[in-house]
């Protein structure tokens, strides 16, 4: 058994994130149960990590993951991991309780207002979570047959607070594409409002049980720009008029922080007077048969291995940028290398929106001229990117799993030798993505 910190005894894993496990442990000098998040020995992203152990370090409210402990474990390789301490929640993510069977509305009510006072109370404290999403609420189940349904808002690990955004703009972008506001999907500034809107689609996804812009990045994130979500006619009234005022495409038009709190407290009270006794319980058994989910392709990006990919693939072609972006579902993550002539202005621009898989390799010798670039924000943008050189990621299986990019402010040229070794080292990193998930599965078995 695997003790941190000579103090926490680690358990069966019961979460994956992108870049960590998360265990059922034992605070061994307490005598509790805790949750561990522990980053992987590769998630070599310490900026990142310990941003977000400020902003959990920060906060403090019912409807928020409380944090206990944080520290920095060396396993015997000598390889450091930090890890987190958090409060265990006894209960599935809303997620895993969607998919058992439909929910009540006044539990739906319920579960949305402990997120509107959540929400509330971080941006009140200048935080925004960025990733609200059905798998990163957890249920409380309190064991005492209480039918109202407790709800706690986690993983503040693409929170932007502080110096955040910056860090973010430097390399590594991280977004749940089917709960992005169109805002964050046309690559613009993130507001509160996103978080509203992340919010309304997950209520909605509570009675509909299904994703309302489903698909891969791309698409999905065209499909909200296109249009509104579809509010069944067949809700209640007071139901269609909030989620129809969440999901608004203007942030403006949203529920502020008071109003949505208000909003969600009436929705429950209407409810609660419309169905007295709850005919169907908020907690269900386990699904016979139900597996622990096991980590993806977006857990197994060795951090070191990239840097070191991205900086090859731009010296190839003497360009400032390289990207690696790797799609997993409907998950987008981006590794990049910027060239320190262009470091400071790359720093405040977010590249994820102009980053399209790709299945054959492409070649941009000038983006001001070609039509499948000219309208970019990459090219017209204060980058002003000229050259574009792209070749596929692809497993093992031939799937393509993303895209290995080079992007220069000169226009260029790639010869068919060049674009061979770019596909060169984009095997190595897809060899090493696979080793590196195969590792964690093992640890994780």
């Amino acid at each position: 058994m695997r003790l941190l910190g000579g103090r926490y005894a680690l358990e069966a894993p019961i979460g994956y994130g992108g870049m960590s496990t998360v265990y059922r442990a034992t605070d061994e000098t307490l005598g509790r149960p805790v949750a561990v998040k522990l980053y992987h020995p590769a998630a070599s992203d310490i900026p990142r990590q310990e941003s977000e152990l400020a902003v959990l370090a920060s906060l403090s409210h019912h409807s928020l993951v409380h944090l206990f402990d944080a520290g920095v474990d060396i396993d015997r390789r000598g390889r450091q991991s930090r890890y987190l301490v958090m409060a265990l929640i006894d209960g599935p993510t809303l997620q895993q309780r969607v998919a058992q069977a439909p929910l009540r509305a006044r539990h739906i009510g319920e579960i949305g207002y402990d997120m509107a006072e959540a929400l509330d109370y971080i941006h009140a404290h200048g935080v925004i979570h960025r990733d609200v999403k059905p798998s990163n609420i957890l249920l409380v189940n309190y064991g005492n047959a209480s039918q109202r349904a407790r709800a706690k808002l986690t993983d503040f690990g693409v929170a932007l607070a502080g110096d955040i955004e910056r860090m973010t703009a430097q390399g590594l972008t991280t977004g749940t594409a089917a709960y992005l506001s169109p805002e964050q999907a046309n690559g613009g500034e993130v507001v509160p409002a996103s978080d509203v809107y992340a919010l309304g689609l997950v209520l909605l996804e509570c009675f509909t049980r299904t994703l309302e812009f489903p698909g891969g990045v791309v698409e999905s994130a065209l499909a909200r720009l296109a249009r509104d979500p579809v509010i069944p006619p067949s809700l209640p009234e007071h139901w269609i008029r909030l989620l129809t005022a969440m999901t608004a495409r203007d942030p403006a038009a949203r529920p502020a922080r008071s109003e949505l709190v208000g909003a969600l407290r009436q929705v429950v009270l209407t409810d609660s007077a419309r169905h007295r006794e709850p005919t169907e319980p908020l907690f269900l058994n386990d699904l016979p048969g139900e597996e622990q989910p096991k980590p993806d392709i977006l857990e197994a990006i060795p951090d070191q291995a990239l840097q070191r990919a991205t900086a090859l693939a731009a010296r190839l072609f003497s360009a400032p940028i390289a990207v690696v972006s790797v799609v997993d579902h409907d998950r987008l993550w981006l590794k990049s290398y910027y060239g320190a002539e262009i470091e400071e202005i790359a720093r405040h621009v977010d590249v994820s929106s102009s980053i399209v898989p790709l299945d054959d390799p492409i070649v941009i010798e000038d983006g001001r001229t070609d039509p499948r670039a000219k309208d970019s924000v990459l090219v017209t943008g204060p980058l002003g990117i000229r050259f574009y050189v792209g070749v596929p990621l692809r497993s093992s299986d031939e799937r393509t799993i993303g895209t290995l990019s080079v992007l220069g402010i000169v226009p260029g040229t790639a010869s068919e030798t060049d674009i061979a070794n770019l596909e060169d080292i984009a095997a190595l990193v897809v060899a090493q993505l696979e080793l590196r998930q195969e590792g964690i599965r093992n640890t994780a078995g």
